[in-house]
C-alpha cells in the first residue's frame, strides 16, 4: 500500500507557527511517527508553498498510489486548480486539516477540494492524518 501525503503552504512551519492552533511538533517528526505506527504502508511526503508544485505532485501520484492525504492549507479556500487536479485523478484523496476550519474565519469555510475528495477530516490536530490513513486501510 502506497500513500502520499501532500502538505501545502506554511505547513513547513509546524512547531513554530501559531502553536495554540497547530501544536508544537514539526511535521517531519510526526512523519517519522506515522512511518513507525504504520510499518506496512509505503509513504511519500511532499510539502510546498507553491500552488503549481502541489498540482504537479497530485497529478504525479494520482494514478499509481493507493491514496493521497492532502492538506492544501490556505489553497483549500482559493485554488480551483487544486480542486480540478483532485477531480482529474483516479487515486482517492482525503482532505485533511489540523484545525477545525469551521471554527475559524468565515473564508476558511469554503473548500474547492471537498467536493472532489473521498472524504474530509478536520479538527483533530495531527491525528487527522492518522484517521485518513486508517480510512485507506
Amino acid at each position: 500500500m502506497k500513500i502520499a501525503i501532500i502538505n501545502g503552504p506554511n505547513l513547513n512551519l509546524l512547531g513554530k507557527r501559531e502553536p495554540e492552533v497547530y501544536g508544537t511538533a514539526t511535521f517531519e517528526d510526526y512523519f517519522e511517527t506515522l512511518k513507525s505506527t504504520f510499518p506496512k504502508v509505503e509513504f511519500i511526503y511532499f510539502q510546498s508553498n507553491i500552488e503549481g508544485e502541489l498540482i504537479d505532485k497530485i497529478q504525479e501520484f494520482g494514478f499509481s498510489y493507493t491514496g493521497i492525504i492532502l492538506n492544501a492549507g490556505a489553497y483549500t479556500h482559493t485554488s480551483i486548480g487544486i480542486g480540478d487536479a483532485v477531480k482529474a485523478i483516479t487515486t482517492p484523496v482525503i482532505e485533511v486539516h489540523i484545525s477545525n476550519t469551521f471554527s475559524r474565519e468565515s473564508f476558511r469555510h469554503q473548500s474547492y477540494i471537498s467536493g472532489n475528495a473521498k472524504g474530509v477530516i478536520l479538527g483533530f490536530g495531527l491525528k487527522s492524518y492518522e484517521l485518513a490513513i486508517q480510512s485507506f486501510l
